[in-house]
């Protein structure tokens, strides 16, 4: 199950935004006991630094330069970026569409990939986002692909924007993500779609729990854990 790139074992799961990926990868890290990548902060970060750094979301050389020198730490659920922390502010939705735009281009991919692979370490990894399984860890022993309807995903991201005290438009957030969803599904480079030989699961009727007990099953039948 191990590769000779990856001799860490590695579970992938990949979804559009608002799929409930973030939680499912959260919760399936904690119950092996394994490390988390949530990639999709990365490009998150890389599209705050450069919103502070009067980097336009256009320059695609310039958001390279800013992924190239990106300094995260994840430290539990909190998030810093060159030191200060930066945990809620990369969930503002302002932020979230920054990031969908930014991940487009190939440059700031490639200058990401390195940093990405670098997460897989002893005892193993849980990545979550959009080409884990696809481009950043092809070899991976277990890749998941999440989705859910874009109502569902829309109620979803909803509920957790007015959890964390931001103002949110339900009809926003849908139109949003199914612009989202087409950006993602279309772009050039590392389009979001299930791996080769993904588990596709449809998280729209399952709760976080039984998702988590399909993705955990699934990595014990596989060899995985």
């Amino acid at each position: 199950m191990m590769s000779a790139v990856h001799p860490v074992p590695v579970i992938t799961i990949d979804g559009p935004t608002a799929s409930g990926k973030g939680t499912i990868a959260a919760r399936v890290a904690g119950a092996l006991g394994w490390h988390l990548l949530d990639s999709g902060a990365l490009y998150r970060l890389t599209a705050l630094k450069a919103m502070g750094s009067g980097v336009l979301l256009d320059d695609e050389a310039g958001l390279a330069r800013c992924a190239a020198h990106l300094k995260p730490q994840f430290i539990g659920e909190t998030v810093l970026l060159d030191g200060a922390e930066v945990t809620l502010a990369i969930r503002a939705e302002p932020v979230g569409q920054a990031a969908s735009r930014v991940a487009v281009y190939p440059q700031l991919r490639t200058a990401l990939l390195q940093l990405q692979r670098d997460f897989a370490q002893a005892p193993g990894l849980v990545a979550d986002g959009r080409d884990m399984g696809t481009v950043v860890f092809p070899e991976a022993a277990l890749k998941v692909f999440l989705t859910a309807s874009v109502v569902s995903r829309a109620q979803r991201r909803h509920k957790q924007l007015i959890d964390k005290g931001f103002s949110a438009n339900i009809d926003d957030l849908l139109k949003d993500l199914e612009q989202r969803d087409s950006r993602d599904m279309s772009r050039a480079v590392a389009p979001l779609k299930p791996a080769e030989g993904a588990l596709v699961l449809d998280s729209t009727s399952l709760s976080i729990d039984d998702t988590v007990t399909r993705v955990v099953q699934a990595a014990q039948e596989r060899g995985v854990v």
